[in-house]
């Protein structure tokens, strides 16, 4: 039978998710008049409702009840909003359902999903008597099991979430798609709606960037201690500097932007820089937090405690040089009692100093037997009795020993006795067989020496002709040296290694050379600095200068160079071109102009007979010296006057000197402090020297 309702003007909501989306789903309007009604579902709120009286609430009920209950048609009680019910209203509630004849009561919670479908499922099984009888659960009993179901459905959920999304730059939409057709997707949806889905996540995805963050954080903490070993190694220079200070003195360093990169935007665990995968660089806004902090603090302390370690060392060796109970041959446990104090244990451990100590053990033992030795010379008197086997008899070392023990040279090997025989034996046998191999010098006598020295110096006639033909046609090499002060020329030198190959090659008009860079910053006239090597001969040179300073060493070098050459042979280094060039000059604290190191600068060229470059011409800008259109008119000028150079035929004036028989007798001590090579390096190098004929491996 049609139930006559009045509801004008009411809307039924079809919403299959959640309540508050309501306008996302289809909306009808209710038909005003009798309509076919099967059941009631009577719902009383239970919660505490603001200016609202329960006990009229629930008089309203039974009205209503004895109303529904003329249509014969089947009533179930729905208590709502029990998350918040009232006891006292939830009682008073079952008991008005008991007073009435088979009135079914059920406990729900729309907000919580708790009974809803409970509700309606057991208002069916009363209008269709076919279907079982639904059991009524309480609410609390059923929130557990939902809550339950909740979160094993949550887990599931989050496995999928964690298995399909592993970037924190992920979005829903994609991802949401993705998980459509996943069961772990939609049950939890089921359950908890797509709002929450999205909310999980939003949360895995923050996770995600947080580890992502932290994980280059950690990267950039660990590099953090080798930028300040590269660009703040000196602790005289930040050691009263706070954190602050330091970060301004940082970023005055050269190498400052290749350890660090300045965001426009801070912090930088905020900015699109976490993502910049190839920049390993270390954002500069990382020094102002406190794990920075606490690594320059702990740099600061490793140079201090460097310092002190070296001052401890520095101290334990004056002790061991100024303590009179050092003595050659003294062991460890016997020395350490008048050596060390608390100080050095506070600093450093005790093999530091076992390793210092027998250092100097064996430079004082050295010391000792070279003193030894030259008192052998002293006394040589002591050995001209002996017999010519050289065998000295118990009695004559006895002699030599009470002769020779009331001298300190011979007390000092007091603890090296058996040494101290050794040598006075190998000192007779010298004396009576004076060879190379019997020297007390050896393996450093001078025989041994020159004799080395001449094998590896001698070229046969074939090979040194092959070699000259070489060296003569051999002009796709260019050997340059760069000379400037303060690392002028290690900074032009890897300039111009950048303009290479990646072997070495430069293009000059089309053709590839052979170029060999030698760059100079320091006295020319030792061996380290020379221009030239028995391995490298220079074809030209660029001065480098920035400075009045910069321009003297030029001028120093060059002259000190030409002068050493002088009266020899092979004085090419006199007429070696030279290239004057003015560099860029970062921050003139000098006070100098431009304009008088310009001046200054064609003086000197005018006075060496050189090429001046100076930094006007177009190109050069700040961090370059000068630019390749320069290298390359320089290295051009250079091929040019290599190629000269090798026109020249010295044959006849070597002919001339091919049948001279020159002799020259040299007399070297050995242990002499002068260097055998320099004596004979002037005649070795000469191409007409060949080996005597007298037979000795001593002569040329």
């Amino acid at each position: 039978a049609a139930t006559k309702l009045a509801s004008a003007e009411k809307l039924m909501y079809f919403c299959t998710d959640q309540l508050g989306l309501e306008q996302d789903f289809e909306q009808k309007q209710m038909p005003d008049g009798k309509l076919l009604v099967d059941g009631f579902l009577l719902c009383v709120d239970v919660s505490r409702g603001m200016n609202r009286n329960f006990d009229d609430q629930l008089k309203f009920i039974s009205n209503l009840y004895n109303q529904l209950a003329k249509t014969k048609k089947p009533i179930v009680v729905v208590l709502t909003k029990c998350d918040e019910g009232v006891e006292r209203y939830i009682r008073d509630a079952h008991t008005f359902a008991l007073s009435k004849k088979n009135l079914q009561v059920v406990e729900t919670s729309a907000r919580s999903n708790v009974n809803i479908d409970l509700a309606f499922s057991t208002l069916v099984q009363l209008i269709d008597k076919s279907r079982g009888k639904t059991k009524i659960i309480p609410y609390f009993e059923a929130l557990k099991q939902q809550s339950q179901q909740i979160a094993a459905a949550k887990d599931k959920y989050e496995w999928l979430v964690s298995r399909i999304v592993k970037n924190h730059n992920e979005t829903w939409s994609n991802v949401n798609r993705k998980m459509q057709s996943s069961p772990e997707y939609q049950d939890y949806v089921y359950l908890e709606g797509t709002q929450k889905a999205k909310k999980l996540f939003l949360q895995h995805v923050h996770r995600l960037k947080q580890e992502h963050i932290e994980r280059r954080r950690k990267m950039y903490l660990a590099m953090l201690p080798q930028a300040f070993e590269a660009l703040i190694p000196d602790l005289d220079e930040i050691d009263h500097l706070s954190c602050v200070k330091a970060e301004k003195l940082l970023e005055t360093k050269p190498d400052f932007l290749k350890w660090f990169v300045v965001l426009e935007e801070t912090p930088w665990d905020a900015t699109s820089h976490i993502d910049n995968m190839e920049n390993e660089r270390i954002p500069f806004d990382l020094m102002e937090t406190q794990p920075a902090e606490q690594l320059y603090e702990a740099h600061l302390e490793k140079l201090r405690n460097e310092r002190k370690r070296a001052e401890m060392r520095r101290a334990f060796k004056e002790n061991l040089e100024t303590s009179p109970f050092i003595t050659p041959g003294k062991p460890w446990e016997e020395a350490r009692s008048f050596i060390m104090n608390e100080d050095f244990y506070m600093w450093l451990e005790e093999s530091v100093y076992m390793d210092i100590y027998s250092k100097h053990q064996k430079q004082i033992i050295e010391k000792a037997k070279e003193e030894f030795q030259e008192l052998l010379l002293e006394y040589s008197e002591l050995f001209y009795e002996l017999e010519l086997d050289a065998k000295p008899s118990k009695e004559k070392m006895g002699v030599i020993q009470d002769v020779l023990g009331e001298e300190q040279r011979f007390k000092a090997l007091q603890k090296l006795q058996a040494e101290r025989d050794a040598l006075i034996l190998k000192h007779i046998h010298f004396v009576y067989h004076p060879t190379k191999e019997t020297c007390p010098s050896c393996p450093v006598c001078v025989d041994s020496k020159i004799e080395h020295l001449i094998s590896s110096r001698f070229i046969r006639p074939s090979e040194r002709n092959q070699k000259n033909l070489l060296s003569d046609s051999n002009i796709d090499r260019i050997n340059l040296v760069i000379l400037g002060k303060d690392g002028l020329a290690r900074e032009l030198a890897n300039e111009i290694r950048a303009l290479c190959t990646n072997d070495d090659k430069y293009v000059i008009e089309g053709k590839m050379y052979e170029l060999s860079l030698r760059p100079i910053e320091g006295n020319v006239r030792l061996p380290v600095n020379s221009f030239q090597t028995p391995t490298f001969q220079p074809h030209g040179c660029l001065c480098l200068y920035n400075s009045k300073e910069s321009l003297s060493y030029v001028v120093e070098s060059i002259e000190k160079s030409r002068e050493s050459t002088i009266g020899r042979r092979d004085n090419h280094l006199v007429h070696l071109p030279l290239t004057l060039i003015l560099v860029n000059k970062r921050g003139d604290t000098s006070g100098e102009t431009l304009h008088s190191l310009i001046q200054q600068g064609q003086q000197i060229a005018s006075k060496l007979q050189c090429v001046f470059l100076d930094p006007a011409s177009a190109g050069i800008g700040y961090g370059r010296n000068i630019n390749e259109k320069q290298i390359s008119q320089v290295l051009k000028g250079l091929l040019d006057s290599k190629r000269n150079l090798n026109l020249v035929s010295s044959t006849s004036s070597i002919k001339d000197l091919a049948d001279v028989d020159l002799r020259i007798v040299m007399c070297l001590m050995c242990g002499d402090p002068f260097n055998a090579d320099d004596i004979l390096l002037p005649i070795l190098q000469s191409q007409t020297y060949r080996p005597s004929q007298c037979g000795s491996s001593s002569s040329v």
